[in-house]
């Protein structure tokens, strides 16, 4: 087994995925040849969390500690620098897999038991390829006995062309939301203030110099109800994501803290069920109740580049 787990390999309409067990992980996503998000090699070990699932919760809880359930509970603080612990508890668990034809992938674990958050919860991931380009749907079922916190995202890296140092400053981003965190020195949040200034991308316009590593909600679905955040070219050309209303969020980063070639060379742009630090603030947390189900889903797709790519 290489170091990201086990492989699978999915066509269908132009597109191809390559999606690794460990992390239920989008390794690589191209339509027709071209890279829709930051790829890495089959051995490689994931890097910057590229492409992984999230859950029980994304992003950050502060110290690890949270009260749910008037209990209090202490998780493993795995950022330690800043004192966080950080996109939950499967970017490195190994999920069967099962792969029932060349378009679909179901992969599945569970999260067991374990101090700070004891809960059994099974979770499912399905990967499907289309004319829509990727969709990824996730399940997740209480097995225990009391109610679970419970929330889930996922952090593909989109490129609207070669993911070389600085590539995103010449990138264009479009983001319909109408609110955006506040974050400490920490990166927790501490606030919410309407979009503005160097904020707001509900206009398509270039990332240029700005630091981006901020959650956004307030957004704006188009008239079929889906919303739709992208990263494009000068001519149009790139990648989008399209969320539905499981998923309030998105967290858009733009890699600043990697280095060398990885410097600014893609853009996170990560479908949330709930925001930053939700443990601890209970905001839009799911309470899944004994024996209950969520599903929270979203796709990846091409845009631009006429038939070089999947058309608008």
């Amino acid at each position: 087994m290489s170091v990201p787990g086990r492989a699978f390999h999915l066509v269908d309409a132009g597109y191809e995925a390559h999606v690794m067990s460990v992390g239920a992980t989008l390794r690589r996503l191209t339509s027709r040849g071209r890279d829709l998000v930051l790829p890495f090699e089959a051995a490689q070990v994931r890097p910057a969390m590229s492409g992984t699932l999230l859950a029980p919760w994304p992003n950050r809880v502060g110290d690890g500690r949270y009260v749910f359930g008037g209990a209090t509970h202490q998780l493993d603080v795995n950022e330690v620098d800043l004192g966080n612990a950080t996109h939950g508890l499967v970017a490195w668990s190994d999920f069967d897999g099962h792969q029932d034809g060349p378009d679909h992938v179901r992969l599945t674990t569970t999260i067991e038991p374990r101090p700070g958050y004891p809960w059994c919860v099974d979770l499912s991931v399905d990967l499907t390829l289309g004319e829509s380009g990727l969709r990824q749907e996730v399940t997740a079922v209480n097995r225990s006995g009391s109610p679970a916190p419970f929330g889930v995202g996922g952090h593909p890296y989109l490129l609207a062309g070669l993911p070389e140092e600085r590539a995103v400053d010449a990138w264009f981003l479009e983001v319909p939301a109408e609110r955006v965190l506040t974050t400490d020195e920490r990166r927790l949040p501490v606030g919410e203030v309407a979009v503005a200034g160097a904020l707001d991308f509900r206009a398509r316009r270039p990332v240029g110099d700005v630091v981006l590593d901020r959650s956004f909600t307030g957004l704006r679905a188009g008239p079929d109800g889906f919303v739709r955040v992208r990263v494009t070219d000068a001519g149009g050309r790139g990648a989008e994501l399209v969320l539905d209303h499981r998923c309030p969020w998105v967290h858009v980063y733009s890699a600043d803290l990697s280095t060398g070639a990885a410097h600014r060379a893609a853009l996170a742009v990560e479908p949330l069920t709930c925001p930053p630090d939700a443990f601890r603030s209970g905001r839009d947390l799911i309470g899944l109740a004994p024996g209950a189900s969520t599903t929270a889903g979203w796709t990846i797709r091409a845009v631009g580049g006429g038939g070089d790519a999947a058309s608008d």
